[in-house]
């Protein structure tokens, strides 16, 4: 008697501890295209590139951030997924969500700037057809993909008569889920709001779980490859994407706690380092006997071989080019004192250098006109280093001083 009853209450104990464990929620990052399919293709860059340097950046921050949460990658290098298996990975890990993400394009001669984001559906639109079609026809490079996908033409309007009449259970969540991408990913990087759209995508049609796919912009469009390519770009676009993703997992999943608070203002036209910026500059404001003294000695921008070491370097950054530009390049707009620093295989462009952070500020304003995607970096040593331990580090020796 005594026996059942010890094992009653080891059973009882078993079951409460089974049911007060958290259930982990996994994540399912699809970098578009890879390998041998390269997507669209800018003056400089490929779209598999951009889409896996986002969705890294994105996962990183979930892996770092929320440790309850399983990130899976359909791709973590260049390697070519078929549109089947990327789902097949979602669905054999029972993912609870699955967001892919891509790089926009259009023909030759025609321009368009802009973040959006699609759920499942029938395409309202004939540019949402034809954004539908290029992703889907990656599948006419695959072995037997007439089998895979039961005859499907990625061209022909016909075949996706089917998305008309496709109630997807996961449809209100995947909706939101796209809203909260678009909400946050255009005021974190600054992006131009394309809004929600549908269309038929195969690679949410076979996942069965809420799902989105970004389009985070035109690599088409000149002034858009640039910024898709820059670290602050990459950097910001992950950081939206993250913000949505915690926003999503703190409505939908009350037993998680997320680090970001959906409440929280963030300025569409402002990123962190911008905000960094502009209180600098109120700052500086108010420092009028320093700001009088510096305008007196009218000191040079220092170039980065006469800077002291412990003293962190400013330039603007205003082109990437995976060539080396000669000499009175139109893509230059005639800045000859630009310089450039090699970042792997590509050549990137900067302005001016010097250790007073607020020249620099304002070198940027003036070059905007010409280089809308102009931004800010910092070098320590002759290495590249974070720009906001760069500012603080500038406050800092500047106090000291």
């Amino acid at each position: 008697m005594n026996r059942r009853i010890v094992a009653t209450i080891i059973l009882i104990f078993a079951l409460a501890v089974a049911m007060s464990a958290k259930k982990s929620f996994t994540l399912v990052i699809d970098a578009g295209h890879g390998g041998h399919d390269a997507g669209a293709l800018g003056t400089f860059s490929k779209e598999k590139n951009i889409n896996l340097n986002v969705a890294l950046a994105f996962g990183r921050l979930v892996e770092r951030n929320c440790p309850q949460v399983k990130v899976i990658y359909t791709r973590k290098t260049d390697v070519f997924i078929p549109l089947h298996q990327r789902a097949d990975i979602a669905n054999r890990n029972k993912a609870d969500l699955f967001i892919s993400i891509h790089t926009n394009a259009l023909p030759k001669g025609a321009r368009a700037k802009g973040l959006e984001t699609y759920t499942l559906g029938m395409h309202r639109a004939s540019d949402n057809f034809d954004v539908a079609k290029r992703e889907n026809s990656v599948i006419l490079i695959e072995k037997d993909y007439k089998q895979h996908y039961e005859g499907f033409d990625p061209s022909s309007s016909e075949s996706y008569i089917m998305f008309e009449f496709l109630q997807d259970k996961n449809m209100a969540q995947s909706v939101e889920l796209a809203r909260l991408v678009q909400k946050r990913t255009c005021a974190a990087a600054a992006r131009p709001n394309k809004g929600v759209k549908q269309a038929g995508f195969l690679v949410l049609r076979e996942t069965s779980m809420p799902s989105c796919l970004i389009e985070l912009g035109f690599i088409s469009t000149p002034s858009e490859e640039q910024f898709l390519n820059s670290d602050e770009g990459v950097a910001n676009m992950g950081r939206g994407i993250y913000q949505a993703f915690c926003e999503y997992l703190a409505k939908y999943d009350k037993s998680f706690t997320v680090p970001f608070k959906p409440g929280e203002d963030v300025n569409a036209k402002e990123t962190e380092t911008e905000q960094e910026e502009a209180r600098e500059v109120k700052e500086e404001k108010k420092e009028e006997r320093v700001e009088k003294k510096e305008q007196a000695e009218d000191t040079p921008l220092q170039p980065v071989a006469e800077a002291k070491d412990e003293a962190p370097v400013f330039k603007v950054q205003i082109l990437t080019s995976s060539v080396k530009l000669k000499s009175g390049s139109r893509q230059l707009k005639g800045q000859e004192d630009a310089d450039f620093y090699k970042d792997g295989n590509l050549y990137k462009y900067t302005v001016g250098a010097s250790t007073n952070y607020n020249e620099i500020y304002r070198l940027r304003k003036q070059l905007l006109d010409r280089f809308p995607e102009a931004f800010i970096i910092a070098f320590k040593y002759g290495q590249r280093m974070d720009v906001q331990q760069a500012i603080r580090e500038y406050k800092k020796l500047k106090i000291k001083n």
